[in-house]
């Protein structure tokens, strides 16, 4: 079974249901909205449609709202777009309507006083590089560095970091509310440079009348100074390698990826690994070696998802490409190596709950059981199981819808609903087994580890950890006869 969840951008090609139910059976776990594109009736309807394929396939796929934040740009050309030339002067013009081969408009006006002369701007994701030679009361002039096609609503980056605009735009808390109201299980927030940005955004998905989980884009330099602080408030961090590459220098990035995920995850939070990780597939239905390497070295890092953005949203083999990263990770799964026994080491566990959920893991990886099943309301038992490779199937048996979607993002956790119809641990034992059965996880005979906590309902309260085979018990509501 596969460990690592796949996220997949939906978009104009990825909106029609016989594509999106071949995107879920393809193995699809989490789909992105891309709130930088579309309406929120536009968005209302993807969901829709996706939670009715889920609810006839019984697939578990979450399902996340990524915030556009203040990502600055060119205003619009006249003729669309120009060609710029190194040498060429260009100027960024804050009354500018429509561009020219001379200057553009600019939707920023607080870039003037974020930056001084001899500073280096970055448009187009790094494609085109202007050196700023002069500051004007509204206009900033440069000198092209690096030329190439500039075209409508471009990206503006300053190399090194370093702009002011806060990190929730008044569409973002529009959009905030939409997502709560859509139901959505995951908010990515864009561009936060402080764990501050993040404890805003949550307060606003509060005041929504949302429990998503809150997600940081990692993608300013300002962001890696200020990693922990960004961690310790938020469930999960994306590695957003484009933006955050065009700040820090493309050669950074690999080693950053690496820092991120190791940091998050002694953190027991959630790490997503995005952009361009399969990038070729937009027109290609084969991916590059390049592009294999890419996958499969975020999996072996310990990435809990790799995602998808054009190549699902609009590119030409959204089934393709999702069909293509399951097997790559398959494949890089199966040489991660399992060090239980180091992780342990130098580990201090303050929460009972906490310390039964290692409990489970240690047992099972020694005891070389079939699979793990955690009962669990919030999810926390799976969260923490998941932070340690195993090399055993963890299912989360949840009755919680919202717990079970949220669950759809954790490495190597499959989360299953389980009504709860009983407040004796045995009957919820026996049922849990039938159901681990019935799913075709286990079968009679098979050892298993399962966590529960008592009183039974009580979130945060796992407690017990019982090692089981199954079958070996009766039907506790059996009738009994003479």
């Amino acid at each position: 079974m596969r460990s690592t969840k796949i996220v997949a951008t939906l978009g104009p090609s990825s909106s029609d249901e016989a594509v999106l139910r071949r995107m879920v059976a393809a193995g699809v776990d989490i789909v992105r909205l891309n709130f930088s594109h579309g309406t929120p009736d536009d968005h209302r309807a993807r969901v829709a449609l996706l939670r009715a394929i889920t609810r006839d396939t019984g697939r578990t796929v979450g399902i996340m709202a990524d915030l556009q934040g203040p990502k600055i740009r060119v205003g619009k050309f006249e003729n669309g777009k120009i060609e710029l030339a190194a040498g060429d002067t260009f100027i960024l013009d804050v009354t500018c309507k429509l561009g020219n081969q001379e200057r553009v408009g600019l939707d920023y006006p607080e870039l003037i006083d974020d930056i001084d002369v001899g500073a280096v701007l970055l448009l187009d994701d790094g494609r085109i590089v202007l050196d700023i030679v002069e500051l004007r009361s509204q206009a900033i002039v440069t000198t092209v560095r690096v030329g190439g096609t500039l075209s409508n609503n471009k990206g503006i980056n300053r190399q090194g970091g370093g702009l002011t605009a806060p990190a929730l735009t008044s569409k973002d808390r529009l959009d905030i509310r939409t997502a709560a109201d859509i139901g959505v299980d995951f908010i990515a927030v864009s561009f936060p440079k402080t764990g501050e940005d993040m404890r805003q955004a949550r307060k606003l998905v509060s005041r929504a009348g949302s429990n998503a989980l809150l997600i940081a884009k990692i993608e300013r330099a300002e962001a890696i100074d200020a990693l922990v602080d960004i961690i310790e408030a938020s469930d999960a961090v994306m590695v957003a390698r484009g933006d955050l590459a065009v700040e820090v220098g493309d050669a950074a990035v690999p080693a950053l990826q690496k820092k991120i995920i190791r940091v998050a995850r002694a953190h027991n939070k959630l790490t997503i690994t995005a952009t361009q990780m399969m990038e070729s597939m937009i027109t290609s239905p084969v991916p590059t070696r390049a592009e294999v390497s890419d996958v499969a070295n975020a999996v072996l890092d310990g990435t809990d998802a790799v995602m998808l953005s054009a190549e699902t949203a609009s590119g030409k083999y959204p089934v393709e490409t999702i069909e293509s990263m399951a097997r790559i990770c398959l494949e890089a799964e199966k040489s991660a190596e399992v060090t239980l026994d180091n992780d342990f080491l130098d580990r201090v566990f303050t929460r009972i709950d906490q310390s039964v959920a290692m409990a489970a893991i240690w047992t099972a990886h020694h005891l070389k059981v079939k699979a793990i099943a955690a009962m669990t309301q919030s999810g926390s038992t799976a969260l923490w199981m998941s932070r340690l490779n195993s090399g055993l199937p963890i299912y989360a048996l949840t009755p919680e819808i919202a717990s079970r979607y949220r669950m759809s993002l954790y490495r190597n956790v499959f989360p299953l609903l389980m009504k709860q119809n009983h407040t004796n641990r045995d009957h919820l034992l026996w049922e849990a087994e039938q159901l681990l059965i019935e799913q075709g996880a286990v079968v009679p005979g098979d050892l298993i580890v399962i966590t529960i906590g008592e009183p039974i309902g009580s979130p945060g309260g796992t407690n017990t950890l019982k090692i089981v085979r199954v079958g070996d018990h009766p039907n506790p509501n059996a009738v009994i006869t003479e």
